[in-house]
This record gives C-alpha cells, sequence and structure tokens, in this order.
C-alpha cells in the first residue's frame, strides 16, 4: 500500500505540472523474481521514478520503453527473462532465475477511470479490494490491456467497461480473490482477441494504534511511516500527547483507556501496541481491547506483568478466555536481542508483519521452500 500512495502523490505532482506519464505493473512472473505481481512504478516523461518493480536492474530498460509508450499511447508488454544469464541488456548475473511480464500503461489525464485515478479510489476506502488488469500474452503492443477496475469488499465497482467484464467472466473470480485473500489469473476472449486478467488482492493500509507517548514511541512512529502505515497515538497526558512530538503519525489523541475503543476503528488490519508504561491504564484498556477482538496487542513489560494483569480479571470476576488471550505479546516483539527504543521498535513491527503473513519469523536461510508463495 505504501508504493501505491507514493506513486499516487507523484501522480498528483506530475498532473499538477502537466507532464506526460505511464503506469508500469508487474502482471505475471515465472520463477523467481525481486518482485511479484502487483509491484509497480510510475515513469514521467522527463524520467522521474516512483516505486519499483525491480531490485534496481529492470527499472532502466523499463524507463526507456515506458517512453516510447507515452509518446504512442499504446499500453505495451514488457518480457524479461532473467533465466539467461547471457543477456547483458539487463543485466549480467541478474541471479533471479524468472520470467517477468510487465505491463506498461499511458496515463491520460483526460480518462477519469485511469489507472491512477482507480488507485486513488481505492485507497480512500479502508476495505480489501481486488484490482482488474487485463493483458495478452501474444502482443507486445496491446490497445485492449489496461488496469481496468477495482472491486471493494462493499461491493462497491469502479473503473471502465467494469459491468461488461464482470457480468461476462471476472465477476465470479473476482469475488473468489476478495474472500479468499489470494490473487490469481483467469483467462477469456474479449473482443475476439484471447485476454489473461490479473486479479490482485489488495488489503486496506495497516493501522498501527501506539497507546503511550513517551520518547521511546517516536522510533515506532517513524518506522511504521516507512512502511506506509497508518499510525495513531494516543494518551491521557495532554503534555505528552502532541502532534508535534509525532509528526509523522496520522493522529495523536488525548483519551482515558475507557475513551481508547471509541476514537478508532478496529478491523482485522487494526494492531495495538501499548507502551504507556502505567500498570493501570495498560490494565483497564488491555481488558476492552481483548473483548472487542483486536488481532494484535503488543504490551511492553515482563511476563509476569501480564500474568499479574490476567490474575487480577480472575480475582474481580471477568476473566478472559484462552481466545480472547491469544492475542496478547508481551513480551512485546521478536526475539531478535532489542534493548534500544529503536531496536525495539524494530523488533514489534517485525512481528505484526510476521503474523499478517502466517510467518513465524526465521531466517530465511533455513526456508525449504520458495521465498514467496506461487
Amino acid at each position: 500500500m505504501k508504493e501505491i500512495r507514493d506513486i499516487i502523490r507523484s501522480y498528483r505532482d506530475l498532473k499538477a505540472q502537466g507532464k506526460r506519464c505511464a503506469l508500469a505493473t508487474v502482471v505475471h512472473v515465472e520463477g523467481s523474481s525481486y518482485r511479484r505481481p502487483g509491484a509497480r512504478m510510475l515513469i514521467s516523461e522527463d524520467g522521474r521514478l516512483t516505486g519499483a518493480i525491480s531490485g534496481g536492474c529492470l527499472e532502466g530498460d523499463a524507463m526507456r520503453k515506458a517512453l516510447h509508450v507515452i509518446n504512442e499511447q499504446v499500453p505495451a508488454l514488457v518480457t524479461y527473462d532473467t533465466m539467461d544469464e547471457d543477456d547483458a541488456t539487463i543485466g549480467i548475473g541478474l541471479g533471479c532465475n524468472g520470467i517477468i511480464k510487465i505491463l506498461i500503461e499511458p496515463i491520460r489525464y483526460d480518462y477519469t477511470d485511469h489507472p491512477l485515478e482507480l488507485l486513488e479510489n481505492m485507497t480512500a476506502e479502508r476495505q480489501n479490494a481486488v484490482i482488474a488488469t487485463f493483458f495478452s500474452f501474444k502482443q507486445k503492443k496491446q490497445p485492449l490491456a489496461g488496469t481496468r477496475f477495482f472491486m471493494s469488499e462493499s461491493g462497491h465497482i469502479v473503473g471502465r467497461d467494469s459491468e461488461k467484464m464482470l457480468h461476462n467472466v471476472v465477476y465470479e473470480p473476482a469475488q473468489k480473490v476478495l474472500y479468499g485473500g489470494k490473487s490469481t489469473w483467469t483467462e477469456f476472449d474479449f473482443d475476439g482477441e484471447k485476454m489473461t486478467v490479473f486479479l490482485e488482492f489488495v488489503p486496506p493500509a495497516k493501522s498501527l494504534i501506539i497507546v503511550g507517548a513517551g520518547n521511546d514511541v517516536i522510533p515506532l512512529v517513524d518506522m511504521a511511516d516507512v512502511l506506509g502505515w497508518d499510525t495513531t497515538v494516543i494518551d491521557g497526558r495532554a503534555g505528552y500527547a502532541k502532534k508535534e512530538r509525532f509528526v509523522k503519525a496520522c493522529d495523536v489523541l488525548i483519551a482515558k483507556p475507557e475513551e481508547v475503543i471509541k476514537s478508532v476503528r478496529i478491523d482485522d488490519f487494526t494492531f495495538f501496541a501499548l507502551m504507556t508504561h502505567n500498570y493501570n491504564y495498560d490494565k483497564a484498556l488491555l481488558y476492552e481491547l481483548c473483548k472487542h477482538n483486536a488481532r494484535y496487542i503488543a504490551m511492553l513489560g515482563p511476563k509476569k506483568k501480564l500474568e499479574r494483569m490476567l490474575s487480577e480479571y480472575e480475582e474481580e470476576n471477568r476473566p478472559l478466555s484462552d481466545a480472547e488471550t491469544d492475542v496478547i505479546h508481551s513480551p512485546a516483539g521478536l526475539d531478535i536481542g532489542a534493548e534500544t527504543s529503536e531496536e525495539i521498535a524494530l523488533s514489534i513491527l517485525s512481528e505484526i508483519n510476521a503474523i499478517i503473513n502466517n510467518r513465524l519469523g526465521k531466517p530465511l536461510k533455513f526456508k525449504q521452500s520458495m521465498i514467496h508463495a506461487e
């Protein structure tokens, strides 16, 4: 989501300056590659790049091809075979060992439903969504190809030819992607030509709610911002919860424990970090978060702190179930030997990312299968 947001910001700047641009999207990969399908890069007519489609190996050549697309105003499919180590055009010893297909689309500002407008509309909705991008494996120039529409979880559909496409072949597979959470491809005949549609699952931006406004929260806010997460800082102390202290936070709120739940939205992409260093505040809020189905709750402090809280809940005749306490992570974060505030922030964010992707946070050198799922 961060890459999409960066591309949208760059697009707004280019549009304001009247500069033409093109969008490059990785639509298909065979074997291994640095970036997976759905990776994007915006290219301006003066060579400005936003986003990435590889680790830096393909961007230069893709930029040159994008300039042709901008001039001709016709989408093109570009194929890079990184299995061929003798192919000097994309760099010797690239080592990705895969075939990467990239669709490059010209952005027409006079179209109200071009790809960047669709992406911008999609990010405005905090919902799971599916983006449909059409292309053909057979041709280089592809007048019928492009990112045509998106469908959100609420059933909201926006885009070019969306009704026709959905009613013909795309609706059912798009629904499966939307609720299965996994991108896929499907083929169909369109205006007499065999086309492939890449149905990309795009979740909303991750929302990190940090409760506590001490100095140790600042690195966590800054790192979450680098990842493109939405961050909210909440504290009961007006002298600490100040926007000027947390410049990169989306929101800074003053709230008592019982007010926090009413101040934020909790969904599958909302994660909490309790960093108040105040036992009573944490205890009051932890109970409410568990009862409101928070997916992840990180709480600073030793395990004995959590055990004491759970014991006190029992004594107060309001015990938490095993299912409710499974979401509590205390001590918080992955075991990377973190001591400083910056290291603890890295540990917590790494743990959240591992949970989102159903990973254990182990070294990749011990992984027997591919890094990315097929």
